[in-house]
């Protein structure tokens, strides 16, 4: 997990997307009940818990899930947010582009390996707003559980209430392995920052060398947290495995190729749990 300062998104913009996102969530039910239900990968879609179909406890969330990137698409109401998510994921999209090539390079490439590898001009890109509702009884509810994010990086806003939580791993002292010991480390962001997740994808891509964090979401029962991510990937139904250019001369490809339609539909079509992913696929 990283957090980002000196992104180039105004204060402005980043309180115009959180206002605009309550705004949604301040509709009638009957605006925003037509985009409820529907197919997994429906270009808007907005809902409770995360599948309804399948949980068997239902999470303390609501969720505004909108594909935007290569075609876009946004509700119309209320007016001027569909505006609003357009700047922020054009802005969103530049920056993972810029931490891509900072990537390739660390990888030994140049800088435009990773766009070349997964054609970023035709990636995959989903904005969602999570909204988090004061909960009478935090310590028996969750607003997500643990798990890690589908795609490549994600770039993540929050306003000021807390909730985010990574995974951390306690290694043994005499062993370099790590144990099923780990805790909880809550996430403080910087003052007009973005949290960064990596993805199962930039695992897969990368075969281990960047891995996706396990991260969580608790609930609070002070007042509304919302959460606004942009989720970027590779195209949805490109076929990608281990590149071969980031494979040593005796390294086994650790992950078996998948689409990220599939790499969506295992998680979406499941409860929430862990690297659900790249279990699926792991060698």
């Amino acid at each position: 997990i990283l957090q980002l300062i000196n992104h180039g998104v105004s204060q402005t913009l980043r309180e115009e997307l959180l206002r605009a996102s309550q705004s949604f969530y301040d509709l009638p039910e009957q605006d925003r009940k037509q985009y409820e239900g529907g197919n997994i990968l429906d270009p808007i879609k907005c809902g409770t818990s995360f599948n309804v179909n399948v949980e068997k406890n239902l999470l303390w969330r609501d969720y505004l899930k909108c594909h935007v990137h290569p075609h876009f698409h946004a509700p119309l109401k209320p007016t001027g947010f569909s505006k609003i998510i357009e700047t922020f994921c054009k802005t969103s999209r530049e920056i993972i582009g810029e931490l891509l090539k900072g990537i390739s390079i660390s990888l030994g490439q140049e800088e435009n390996y990773i766009h070349k590898v997964i054609n970023y001009e035709s990636s995959f890109q989903i904005f969602v707003i999570n909204f988090y509702q004061p909960c009478p009884k935090p310590e028996l509810a969750m607003g997500l559980p643990p798990h890690s994010d589908y795609g490549l990086p994600t770039l993540l806003l929050q306003n000021d209430l807390q909730g985010f939580q990574v995974l951390h791993s306690c290694p043994s002292p005499k062993k370099k392995k790590i144990l099923h010991s780990c805790k909880w480390i809550p996430i403080q962001p910087l003052p007009n920052s973005f949290l960064l997740n990596t993805g199962d994808h930039m695992e897969i891509l990368t075969n281990g060398k960047y891995k996706s964090n396990i991260h969580r979401a608790i609930v609070n029962n002070k007042g509304t947290r919302i959460t606004i991510g942009a989720a970027h990937g590779p195209p949805l139904d490109d076929t990608f495995g281990p590149a071969t250019q980031l494979l040593g001369e005796h390294d086994l490809p650790l992950y078996q190729p998948i689409t990220y339609r599939d790499c969506m539909n295992l998680q979406q079509s499941n409860e929430l749990d862990k690297k659900s992913c790249l279990d699926h696929v792991r060698i």
